[in-house]
């Protein structure tokens, strides 16, 4: 079978998409040194950066599609790139599915976040805003339509999807997704010590969030969460927050100093991966407020690296953590505040008890199993 990767959006660049690409096509290079080398021929998109430095052995092959995802380009050529060589399956990782493409198809919708959300969640102007909204609203609902299959990466997300789109949750597959333990194993090449000092960290007690800072990430009341702590409930404690810095991030910078609590955060821009697993575990533990998420992977990384899992108690959450995270109500300052206090103030005897035992139950999910699952899809299609 000739399977086709629309990998564009490789690269950790883009975020939860880019890592599920990397870690998909690694996982499945590793697997064609056995039974997939005789049975498929992988043909993966890439754009220019990573066309230059990925290398690839035989049954695989790399194509040069420097096509930005989101555009009119993509739509407009991505079809006959596709077909000139002529796969039986395509696997497109995003809903952004070019519309005149008829072959057959599997789709990976992460979440219906973007499906969901307002104008909160953009700084265009609000006529452009709507001009690109409605193309995206129909692209993505010709995607998941057109799939013969689409690869969810949780129960709740299936559910969501076809509620959303009003279709069968027959169509829909539940592949969980894994986690990088690489995060953890980098860090045993580097000095503790100098990282902490890097970021401002040495011997301070603070909270953690890596990610981006898009409204449903619900980062402003953990902020107003904090301050409270600080201000109201006599402890002296930072909230860390870590990710590429865009407008959003400056708009959270701005919501910082406008509420005066300057004193109580840090934001630290981009974080290399194997400094991660050092600020995650020396953290008192890792607060994941979302609103809305399809999976959840920095919690799981945080558990691997050793702090706690502090989270909104939403659907996706409890069905990925179970009881091995301290959940709270991502509305409400009390219960965000009253959460971060309870746990500051644990024992490290039951703190090491909970770590051990939430480590041990992650172990279930893992890229490798994720790339096995999805490998049946395409066989089954």
């Amino acid at each position: 079978m000739r399977i086709l990767i629309d990998a564009r959006m490789y690269g950790l660049e883009h975020t939860g998409i880019g890592r599920y690409l990397i870690n998909l096509i690694e996982q499945l290079k590793r697997e064609s040194s056995n039974s997939i080398e005789t049975k498929h021929h992988f043909i993966i998109l890439l754009r220019k950066k990573y066309f230059e430095t990925l290398t690839f052995s035989k049954g695989w092959e790399k194509i040069l599609v420097d096509i930005p995802h989101y555009g009119i380009r993509e739509q407009l050529l991505l079809p006959g790139i596709i077909e000139k060589h002529k796969p039986d399956l395509v696997h497109f990782p995003h809903i952004n599915v070019p519309i005149f493409y008829k072959g057959r198809y599997v789709v990976t919708v992460h979440d219906i976040t973007m499906q969901k959300q307002g104008i909160a969640a953009t700084k265009l102007p609000l006529p452009i805003y709507f001009l690109k909204r409605l193309p995206f609203l129909c692209i993505s609902k010709f995607a998941v339509k057109n799939a013969s299959k689409i690869i969810v990466p949780s129960k709740t997300t299936a559910t969501n999807v076809a509620n959303f789109y009003n279709m069968s949750i027959q169509k829909i597959v539940v592949i969980y997704e894994g986690f990088d333990d690489r995060i953890s194993i980098a860090t045993k090449y580097l000095n503790e010590i100098d990282v902490l000092s890097k970021y401002d960290l040495l011997n301070k007690d603070y909270f953690f969030y890596v990610g981006n800072a898009y409204p449903h990430k619900n980062l402003p009341i953990v902020i107003r969460a904090v301050k409270d702590l600080n201000e109201n409930k006599n402890m002296h404690i930072f909230f860390v927050i870590a990710g590429l810095k865009d407008d959003f991030h400056q708009q959270l910078s701005d919501f910082v100093n406008d509420l005066g609590a300057g004193g109580h955060i840090k934001l630290v821009g981009y974080v290399k991966d194997e400094e991660l697993a050092i600020i995650y575990r020396n953290s008192v533990g890792f607060v994941y407020p979302s609103l809305s998420e399809g999976f959840g992977l920095q919690g799981l990384e945080a558990i691997s690296s050793g702090t706690f899992l502090v989270c909104s108690n939403i659907g996706v959450f409890k069905e990925v953590y179970g009881f091995h995270a301290f959940y709270f109500d991502p509305k409400s300052v009390d219960s965000i505040s009253g959460t971060l206090y309870s746990i500051s103030n644990m024992s490290k005897v039951d703190k090491n008890k909970y770590i051990r035992a939430a480590q041990a139950y992650i172990k279930k999910y893992s890229w490798k199993r994720m790339a096995e699952e999805t490998l049946k899809v395409y066989e089954g299609v």
